[in-house]
């Protein structure tokens, strides 16, 4: 198990310096900060490349490729989406990346109803609200919660709104298998895992499809391309928002068949009418049990790469909501520590 961190590359973020000096992890998780559907060039990954590991870090992993809206509708430009996504695939396996995290989720990425929820000892953090979403219009503009702010005018949201609820759950999967058909295969030549997120949170949002939201999801995207190339991003915190998905049972099965290539781990705390608010990575402070998830992760010989997930905002840091780097620091250490203890209880 590699243990990283996501690293945004962008003025006044985050020093890498600061990260390398969180004793457990081995390297970011990172992007080329362009409009979704561009190639990313070789000359665009190698500065990024030789940006992160002058600071001691590695960079194995992409978080995220985006997927084009067009191929997620199945529009006739498709063919030039998938063949831009296909060069970047090549272009990374050249320079060493070894897993790409993407999802197919329509329009709006993670979907909270507040970032700046304060919790009871001061923290700020991410929460979804059944009740605020009710009162929360698609196509007003009006606002912008965490990977709302994709830059489509209002229009094209519109458009987009209008595409996706005509095409339906079967619409999508038929355009998720196309896709997969293209760009599978690209993957294995180039040794780049194809790591896709569930949905978050792991249930339709605005009348809109999504499709990766419970283990039979799951098993429909794996026996598409059946192939460990074609694997998942396996997000405790998107799967658990719903006390059906059995988090750890989930790691341990798709673990032990090599169908996951990158782990993100946090915890949540649900309620009865289905709403949530993230919190810190300790077991006992959420509904999810973040010692068996990683004991599932230990028990399946896991090989790949985790992170800590979203962390709160703590200690007055000035961040983006769920990307400070003190909350997930100690996220790293906490995971990394149960790791360790695991690791030396199996004499290893």
């Amino acid at each position: 198990m590699k243990m990283t961190l996501r690293w945004i590359p962008q003025e006044g973020g985050i020093p890498l310096e600061h990260v390398r000096q969180v004793p457990c992890l081995t390297g970011v998780v990172s992007e080329v900060v362009k409009p979704v559907g561009e190639v990313w060039t070789p000359q665009e990954i190698g500065a990024l490349k030789r940006r992160v590991e002058a600071a001691g870090l590695e960079l194995e992993v992409i978080e995220s490729v985006k997927v084009h809206e067009d191929i997620k509708l199945g529009l006739p430009t498709r063919e030039r989406y998938i063949e831009a996504y296909a060069q970047t695939l090549r272009n990374l396996g050249r320079a060493g990346v070894r897993c790409v995290c993407y999802d197919f989720m329509p329009v709006f990425d993670w979907m909270r109803t507040q970032t700046d929820k304060k919790m009871a000892d001061g923290s700020l953090t991410l929460a979804y609200s059944v009740e605020q979403m009710k009162a929360l219009d698609p196509l007003s503009g009006s606002f912008a919660l965490c990977d709302w702010e994709l830059g489509f005018p209002p229009e094209e949201i519109g458009q987009y709104v209008e595409g996706f609820r005509a095409l339906g759950e079967e619409g999508l999967w038929r355009n998720l298998e196309y896709f997969l058909s293209k760009i599978i295969p690209v993957a294995q030549e180039s040794g780049v895992r194809m790591a896709m997120h569930p949905d978050d949170p792991c249930w339709p949002v605005f009348g809109l499809p999504r499709i990766i939201r419970d283990e039979a999801c799951i098993d429909r995207l794996l026996s598409i391309v059946d192939s460990p190339y074609n694997a998942l991003t396996l997000c405790s915190g998107s799967l658990g928002c719903s006390d059906k998905n059995d988090v750890p049972a989930l790691v341990y099965r798709y673990a032990k068949r090599d169908r996951v290539a990158f782990g993100h781990v946090r915890n949540v705390k649900r309620y009865a009418d289905g709403s949530f608010e993230e919190t810190s990575h300790l077991a006992a402070c959420g509904s999810l049990d973040t010692v068996e998830i990683m004991r599932a992760y230990h028990e399946a010989n896991f090989k790949g790469y985790i992170r800590p997930d979203h962390g709160r905002t703590i200690w007055g840091e000035q961040c983006g909501a769920g990307y400070g780097l003190y909350d997930r620091a100690l996220g790293a250490m906490y995971l990394s520590g149960i790791w360790d203890a695991l690791e030396k209880k199996a004499g290893r």
